[in-house]
C-alpha cells in the first residue's frame, strides 16, 4: 500500500521548522564570531574604559594627560634604513629636545628629531635583545636587555657612536613569572625619583628608587598592578608634568593613562580612524612625551608616530 504524500499544510509546517533551525544556527554562529572578533580587537578592554572615562570631571580632565583629545599629525612615518630592524622603545631627551629608540634585533641605539628624522645610529655591543629604554639624569640612559633580564645605565654624549655593555655594570632584574616574556618596559620618573619597570606578560609594574645619577641598589618594588586590562606590556613613558605613567600594550591595541596611585585615567585607541590615525598601528613597541605633553610613538618594524592635543 502506498505511503500517502504529506499534505501541503505538514509540508510548510516542516520547512518552517526546518528554517527556524537553520536560522538559530545561523545566529548562533554569528554571536560566536562577534563574541571571537571582540575579544581579538579587545573592545571588552575599550568598553570598561570609555564607561570609567565618562565619569571624569573637566576639572580631572585638565589635571591629566587625557589621551582622548590627542590627534596624529605625524602617521606611520617609516625610519629609512631600519627595515630589517625591529623599532622596540623609545624615550625623549629634554637636553638635546631629540629622541633615542632602542632596535632590538639588531642592537642598536638611534638618535631621532622630534619629526622622526635620524640624526645617528650607535652599536650596542653586548647587548642580547635590548627591549626598553629611559633617560635619566646628566646624559644617562637605562636599557633593559629582556633576554638576559638586566637593566644597564650608560652614559651617552654628543659624541658617542658606539656603546659596550663591558663598559658598564648591568643591574640583575632577576627572573620573571615568564621568563620568555619578561622586562619590556621601563622610564624615569622624575617626580618621585624612580625607576619604573614593566613586564610583558602577565602584565606588571616595579620600582627602583634611583637618583638617576647613582649605580642602582636595592631590589625592585611591585606596584599594584589591579588596574592593568591589558593583554600584555609593551612599553611605559612618564608625563614629566604631571608624572602620569603611560602603559603601551600591542596587543590589545591601546595606550593607557594611569595617575600616581596607579589608577586608570583615560586611554587611546591605536587602532585606524580613531586619534587621526588612517590606519592601526601594526606593533606598538614604544612610547615617549616631552615636556609640552607631545606624544610619541614606535612601532616595529620601522614606524614613527606624532600626537599633539587637538
Amino acid at each position: 500500500m502506498a505511503t500517502p504524500l504529506p499534505s501541503r499544510g505538514s509540508l510548510s509546517s516542516a520547512r518552517k521548522r526546518h528554517l527556524a533551525l537553520r536560522w538559530s544556527t545561523w545566529v548562533a554562529a554569528a554571536a560566536i564570531i562577534g563574541y571571537g572578533v571582540a575579544i581579538a580587537m579587545h573592545w571588552d578592554d575599550r568598553g570598561v574604559l570609555w564607561l570609567q572615562e565618562r565619569f571624569e570631571t573637566p576639572a580631572e580632565q585638565q589635571a591629566s594627560i587625557w589621551l582622548p583629545d590627542y590627534q596624529a599629525d605625524i602617521d606611520a612615518k617609516v625610519l629609512p634604513g631600519m627595515e630589517d630592524d625591529e623599532a622596540s622603545d623609545l624615550t625623549y631627551n629634554p637636553a638635546s629636545k631629540t629622541l633615542f629608540a632602542v632596535m632590538g634585533k639588531n642592537p642598536f641605539l638611534v638618535e631621532l628629531t622630534l619629526d622622526g628624522d635620524v640624526l645617528r645610529k650607535m652599536p650596542l655591543v653586548g647587548w642580547s635583545n635590548p627591549e626598553g629604554v629611559a633617560m635619566l639624569e646628566g646624559g644617562r640612559l637605562a636599557i633593559v636587555d629582556e633576554r638576559d633580564h638586566t637593566l644597564t645605565i650608560v652614559t651617552l654624549t654628543a659624541d658617542t657612536q658606539s656603546l659596550n655593555i663591558a663598559d658598564f655594570t648591568p643591574y640583575d632584574l632577576g627572573p620573571s613569572a615568564n621568563q620568555n616574556k619578561a622586562f619590556e618596559g621601563v622610564a624615569w620618573d622624575p617626580l618621585q625619583k624612580r625607576i619604573l619597570l614593566g613586564e610583558e606578560r602577565p602584565p606588571a609594574l616595579f620600582s627602583l628608587s634611583s637618583d638617576g645619577h647613582s649605580p642602582l641598589t636595592g631590589d625592585k618594588q611591585r606596584l599594584p598592578n589591579d588596574e592593568l586590562d591589558l593583554r600584555n606590556l609593551s612599553a611605559l613613558g612618564v608625563d614629566p608634568r604631571t608624572g602620569h605613567l603611560l602603559v603601551l600594550s600591542a596587543d590589545s591595541n591601546m595606550l593607557l593613562e594611569l595617575d600616581e596611585k596607579g589608577e586608570q585615567v583615560s586611554f587611546m585607541t591605536l587602532l585606524g580612524g580613531f586619534n587621526g590615525l588612517s590606519k592601526r598601528i601594526p606593533r606598538a613597541e614604544g612610547v615617549a612625551m616631552d615636556e609640552h605633553g607631545t606624544l610619541y610613538i614606535v612601532s616595529e618594524p620601522n614606524l614613527f608616530y606624532r600626537f599633539k592635543k587637538s
